[in-house]
């Protein structure tokens, strides 16, 4: 299990973050929401160990002593902006493989049935021999969550995975992320769409003011109005023959 412990994140000189601690538990999505800039994305970035944390730790599996490579074998993640490098698809998710290669990388059967596996789930099949540069943003995105999933790790960090998808997609990445959880993966994902995140998530963490403000089920969270607060507009929730919805307004005025 991936775990950050009473962390601090942020850059050298300016916390963004402090006294975080959740984790990406096996068979559970956590939604990460607050407002821009209150850190989402800096602390998926330290929990990926691509930042070093500013104070606190994050442990694999109790353990703070592990490599890149042992990490990169057993967390994905999912950046929110990327290059788009003139490779085709299929050697871009290809590289999803690499923590199970050693110099030379040589890929074998298993790395190319990954990939295929992969592309699959990511509905990226067909876009497998175009170069990623022709792509639109959707599919770029679709590329880039195949690659994350050719890893196969035990936990996945997502952030805004549903950037540039049209409101299909978004529903059919979040139907994906609820595949991983129910295989026994921990998803970890940073989300704007309040709604889409109470309605999938099994957990919600609110991020603000430098600090966790809440940590728990989506209807405990909905209740507590903190994202109410921090968001700055109005939540309520509406029962159907499909379940529990969320929706969002802006307050009313006086």
């Amino acid at each position: 299990m991936l775990e950050a412990r009473n962390l601090s994140a942020g850059y050298p000189g300016r916390a963004v973050l402090a006294g975080v601690s959740l984790a990406a538990r096996p068979g559970r999505v956590l939604a990460l929401l607050g407002p821009n800039g209150c850190g989402k994305s800096t602390l998926l970035r330290t929990m990926a160990g691509l930042l070093p944390p500013l104070g606190g730790e994050v442990l694999l599996d109790g353990r703070r002593d592990y490599s890149p490579r042992q990490a990169a074998q057993r967390v994905a993640y999912l950046p929110q902006s990327r290059t788009a490098p003139n490779i085709t698809v299929r050697r871009l998710v290809l590289h999803g493989r690499f923590p199970y290669l050693s110099y030379p990388r040589r890929y074998g059967r298993e790395d190319y049935e990954a990939v295929d596996r992969a592309l699959v789930a990511a509905d990226a099949l067909d876009l497998a021999d175009r170069p990623l540069p022709e792509l639109s943003g959707g599919q770029r995105q679709k590329a880039y969550l195949a690659m994350a999933l050719a890893q196969e790790t035990e936990a996945i960090l997502m952030d805004e995975p549903t950037t540039f998808l049209d409101i299909r997609h978004q529903l059919e990445v979040l139907a994906l992320v609820r595949r991983l959880a129910e295989e026994g993966r921990g998803v970890v994902l940073a989300l704007h769409d309040l709604c889409l995140a109470l309605t999938a998530a099994d957990d919600v963490a609110v991020l603000g003011e430098g600090r966790l403000l809440a940590l728990g089920g989506p209807e405990a969270v909905y209740q507590s109005k903190v994202l109410e607060r921090v968001m700055g507009v109005r939540l309520d929730r509406s029962e159907g023959p499909g379940g529990r919805r969320y929706f969002c307004q802006l307050p009313e005025e006086g």
